[in-house]
């Protein structure tokens, strides 16, 4: 029974030494699977860091060109200095030349070598000539390497859409931003063996990965119509001093966006990085990201709705008596003395509030509703650019008949200028609604398309024949009503303006008003759309017909050149005399200058206390003038 004994100890002693010298094993196994799996591709980087000098080759940017293959984002060659600290055996020497080259202090720079780093950038982007400082130094551990710096040919041309890039290159706004991933290319390096210092041994193995530059954008904007777009915007704010201008050409055949321009701009070679507001304020394509009460343009959306729905025909009449009692409230006509009997022919042409609040009602919320919604608004576009608002579309239900008025003029209703051009040009071009686009492509380094972006349908809001009616009714606007100052010679153009009060803390703001016109040409047959905005302008003469229009007017005579389109003879202005109508009831001059052939835009009520132009100047008949009223009593 002893010897039994005994032998269970011992068999105990060896189990205990067996399943020790297995748990020892298990600790193996797992430290290393640790080390060789989980850890494994960190600490072969470490390794990789410890026996080779990399030095990195910055890819090329893609560049951006316009449609015409101009070139508005380009690169530069710059440089980027690094040093590997372990590597610099002439610090004092390295911290002088560092400091002369690069502007930095001796401190910064003696920082920067003393770190425990294989590697420190000392800077980036510097000029050839500093580069070449440095290099001429033959200072061990430090070195150059080649990199670009994003370049932009054209100044402040397109800034509001091309955006800009951070020190690294990386896109950081507009269309440097949105398409970042396909204009960044992909960065190579040189890797050489080298000693634990960081030194590069000598004969030893080089390895070369090539950098491969990014794709180029091809847009759909074409320069010179932006450069006569940004020439009407400029021009437009030195005569109005308004709080920003802004104008906006799409293809109506494709929603291409052919110019997009705004004041304030900037030089993007010359980002205010310093200042964020100024930078926000400057950088914001407020075409796309804001919203405001459209006024008379929505008129078009309006007159549309109404012809497709079968509420309105060319024998539909209306009358106007200076407003309407809706929902207990009267909603004045922009004329207060009325407009009388008109057809929807005039009604168009004299923007008539009365005509559309009755187009509105008569269609009733919900019919009316579903070609707004048709035509895009209260939705997104799906324009490729950051920021894009919805606009703002009352929720149905809530809507009130007096509401509803409003919205058939275009009031209580915000809308963002991009979705009001894309509706718009769906009303002309045949009834097709096309998703609006700035870039057309992306062509990678090897010639291969990347990315290409074809005409988009997204509905059919109304039919061809509603369409062309919609287009021989803006026409008259603008060859006998108020956009006439849009009129370009032998170019038959449509369109319609727009003055929108604006509002400040739910509130009418005093005196501020937005001022636009938006039209089409050839209006027989639509290629471009124009938008023009003038928003604040000063004074007293704040209309769309007589700020906006004749700036869209400007942009299309510039189209038209550009573009080489047939012009037809219409034979000469007739010029007639300015009529004296200073100290008339308003009524009264309305229907002098009516008469003499002039379109009349009134502001006020009472006597005349001026016009513009002023009387017996030599004025285009059938132009639009300015008369201020005043009640004296």
């Amino acid at each position: 029974m002893q010897k039994s004994n005994s032998i269970t100890k011992t068999q105990k002693r060896l189990l205990i030494i067996l399943i020790s010298i297995a748990f020892l094993f298990c600790l193996l196994f797992v430290r290393l699977f640790y080390l060789q799996v989980i850890k494994g591709s960190f600490l072969s980087g470490k390794a990789t860091d410890q026996w080779y000098r990399d030095i990195p080759l910055v890819a090329p940017r893609g560049e951006i060109y316009d449609r015409d293959g101009r070139l508005l984002a380009g690169n530069v060659t710059a440089y980027n200095v690094y040093a590997r600290p372990n590597a610099v055996t002439e610090r004092e020497r390295a911290v002088a030349v560092i400091c002369d080259a690069l502007g930095m202090s001796e401190s910064e720079a003696t920082d920067k070598l003393s770190q425990s780093k294989s590697e420190v950038t000392l800077a980036k982007l510097v000029s050839s000539e500093k580069a070449e400082a440095i290099d001429a130094a033959g200072l061990a551990g430090i070195y150059c390497v080649a990199a670009y710096k994003r370049s932009y040919p054209e100044g402040n041309l397109l800034s509001k859409v091309i955006g800009f890039t951070n020190v690294d290159g990386d896109g950081q706004n507009g269309l440097e931003g949105y398409y970042n991933d396909y204009l960044s290319g992909l960065d190579g390096y040189v890797y050489s063996d080298a000693d634990i210092a960081g030194r590069e041994i000598e004969n030893g193995v080089t390895r070369y990965v090539p950098a491969v530059k990014g794709c180029d954008l091809t847009l759909t904007v074409d320069a010179e119509i932006q450069a006569y777009a940004e020439s009407a915007v400029l021009s437009a704010q030195s005569e109005w001093q308004a709080k920003s201008c802004s104008a906006i050409v799409m293809d109506v055949n494709t929603g291409g966006i052919a110019a997009l321009a705004s004041y304030p701009s900037y030089d993007l070679n010359e980002v205010p990085r310093n200042d964020i507001e100024l930078l926000n304020l400057l950088s914001k394509n407020q075409m796309i990201t804001d919203v405001y009460e459209p006024g008379s343009t929505f008129k078009i959306i309006t007159t549309a709705a109404a012809i497709e729905s079968g509420a309105a025909d060319k024998h539909s009449g209306y009358y106007c008596n200076g407003g309407m009692v809706v929902d207990g409230q009267r909603i004045k006509c922009w004329r207060t003395i009325g407009h009388g009997s008109q057809t929807l022919a005039d009604g168009v042409k004299n923007s008539c509030n009365c005509v559309f609040m009755t187009l509105a009602l008569s269609m009733g919320t919900e019919r009316f509703y579903d070609t707004i919604r048709d035509f895009g608004f209260g939705a997104k576009t799906g324009v490729d650019f950051y920021g894009e608002s919805s606009g703002i579309l009352m929720k149905e239900e809530n809507v009130k008949t007096v509401d509803l008025a409003r919205i058939g003029f275009g009031q209580a209703i915000a809308v963002t200028p991009l979705q009001l051009i894309t509706a718009v040009s769906a009303a002309v071009n045949g009834g097709t609604l096309y998703e609006p686009y700035f870039v057309q492509r992306a062509v990678g380094a090897d010639g291969s398309v990347a990315y290409e972006h074809k005409a988009t349908v997204q509905g059919h809001p109304v039919s061809e024949e509603t369409s062309a009616r919609l287009r021989e009714l803006l026409v008259g606007v603008v060859e006998s009503g108020g956009g006439t100052k849009a009129q370009v010679a032998g170019i038959k153009i449509g369109g319609k303006t727009g003055t929108a009060q604006k509002y400040e803390n739910g509130a009418v703001a005093a005196g501020k008003y937005v001022s636009s016109f938006i039209g089409f040409a050839p209006a027989d047959d639509p290629k471009y759309a124009v938008l023009f905005i003038v928003d604040e302008p000063s004074g007293y003469t704040y209309y769309g017909s007589l700020t906006a229009a004749p700036y869209a007017g400007r942009i299309f005579a510039g189209i038209a050149d550009c573009e080489m389109w047939e012009r037809s003879d219409d034979g000469q202005t007739e010029y007639i005399e300015m009529p004296e109508v200073i100290g008339m009831d308003a009524a009264e001059a309305v229907a002098v200058l009516e008469k003499a052939g002039l379109n009349v835009e009134l502001c006020g009520e009472g006597k005349v206390i001026s016009t513009t132009p002023a009387p017996f100047t030599k004025v285009p008949k059938g132009d639009v003038v300015l008369v201020r009223a005043e009640d004296s009593s």
